[in-house]
């Protein structure tokens, strides 16, 4: 009896230094499968200052851009379009929202804001922000989109609704801090040809399956950054 327990206690050492063996190999494959989604998105940085100053419009041509767009954008929109001709695509609505390319930013060597605004109507302005941080990047598009029962966009009245489209779940309560920055800083500057800043009257932000959240506005930074006075002096 003690013979046939001391095989069985062989065989089953044997089992799992086999199992353990196969995790050891396999686990790096999973790790780099993990790290792929970064590695398809770490082009972006030749576009980021320095050294990379005004190349916006190099990146929005980009044949990689509209692909990058397509696979991390994917939520439903109802904002951009009506019910009778239909709704764009997320990613079409965000190409379409920085069509007028305007700046690439890059903080901390980590985070992208990529901001434009739409052909011959600039009052409808994008932010795309990428951190690129991890192995699955998370990857936002923000639009400003004029609330048209308000005052034109000519005047300092007019109003704006801030949409949030995250292509990774986000809570209300907790919005990423480099990005809230990133939506301060965005909203501190007037649209191209304007002098006027933006008044954001709303605040959605919607989850990757569409579901939309009404959120404070002064929680995604909207309408709370002031811009140093020697920057308002600069605005046109």
């Amino acid at each position: 009896m003690n013979m046939r327990r001391t095989i069985q206690l062989a065989a089953t050492t044997l089992i799992f230094a086999a199992t353990a063996t196969h995790a050891q190999i396999s686990s790096p494959q999973i790790k780099k499968d993990k790290k792929q989604p970064k590695e398809n998105v770490e082009w972006l940085w030749q576009y980021a200052p320095p050294p990379a100053e005004g190349r916006e419009n190099q990146l929005v041509l980009d044949q990689r851009f509209r692909p990058f767009l397509a696979q991390y954008l994917t939520a439903p929109q109802t904002f951009w379009g009506n019910p009778k001709t239909g709704y764009k695509t997320l990613a079409e609505t965000a190409l379409d929202f920085l069509s007028v390319p305007d700046k690439v930013l890059s903080d901390n060597n980590r985070y992208l804001t990529i901001t434009g605004c739409v052909f011959r109507f600039c009052p409808s302005r994008g932010m795309l922000w990428v951190d690129l941080n991890g192995p699955h990047p998370l990857v936002v598009f923000a639009a400003i989109d004029w609330i048209k029962d308000s005052k034109t966009p000519s005047e300092p009245d007019a109003e704006y609704t801030l949409w949030i489209f995250p292509n990774h779940p986000i809570e209300p309560d907790h919005i990423p801090a480099a990005l809230v920055h990133s939506i301060a800083r965005w909203t501190a500057q007037p649209p191209g040809g304007s002098t006027i800043i933006q008044q954001i009257r709303n605040a959605i932000l919607v989850d990757p399956d569409g579901t939309p959240h009404p959120v404070e506005k002064a929680a995604t930074g909207a309408n709370t950054f002031t811009l140093p006075p020697t920057e308002q002096k600069a605005q046109p």
